[in-house]
């Protein structure tokens, strides 16, 4: 007894007596079984088993840094499921933190009138229909090319060559990174355009 009496200082003995006297008050009101049934109740970790993708949030000239969190087996022409989106902690830009529309990345990528395919809407129609990426870039690429060869000004009244492409502007997107938006800038001049703008102004 002396040497238990030794070990067990008053502060040490008060919190045992303490939780002795919670545990047998909860055992006696019926809830000793409490402590199990949480146990059993808690949920694994919903990002367990999934695949971790960075990217940038879509929206305006800020560029935050995401993380897409996707559940799926990845194997071979299987798709998969993304179940959570998240600020990016490691972004140099919002370390971690979205705004509301950020956010609510989930919402949108989920949303029943998201468009996930490109559409074109014929001449003297009044309806869109879906086609493939490589009938929409030809397309672009088509009328870019008749405008360009119709409109294009290699020299002014004075006869400077000027090499301009007026008839046709590009507006570029605000949530492009620094290197994208410099070889965004050299295409657009290389075509001589002059009317060029970024997303981030609108």
């Amino acid at each position: 007894m002396g040497r238990l009496g030794m070990r067990l200082n008053r502060r040490g003995f008060i919190k045992l007596t303490g939780a002795g006297l919670a545990a047998s008050s909860l055992g006696a009101l019926g809830f000793a079984a409490s402590g199990d049934a949480l146990a059993a109740s808690v949920r694994p970790f919903k990002l367990t088993a999934t695949t971790e993708t960075r990217n940038a949030c879509t929206y305006c000239s800020v560029a935050c840094g995401i993380l897409i969190y996707s559940l799926g087996d990845r194997a071979k022409n299987a798709k998969s499921h993304i179940i959570h989106i998240e600020g990016d902690p490691d972004h140099p830009v919002n370390r971690g933190t979205l705004c509301p529309k950020g956010s609510a990345l989930l919402d949108i990528v989920h949303a029943p009138t998201r468009l996930k395919v490109p559409k074109y809407r014929a001449a003297g129609s009044t309806e869109f229909k879906p086609v493939t990426w490589e009938f929409a870039l030809d397309r672009i690429a088509t009328l870019m090319k008749q405008d360009r060869d119709a409109n294009f000004i290699a020299k002014n009244a004075a006869g400077t060559t000027v090499n301009r492409w007026t008839s046709t502007g590009m507006l570029a997107a605000s949530a492009s990174s620094s290197e994208t938006a410099y070889l965004t800038w050299k295409v657009a001049r290389s075509f001589g355009m002059l009317v060029f703008d970024n997303q981030a102004r609108v």
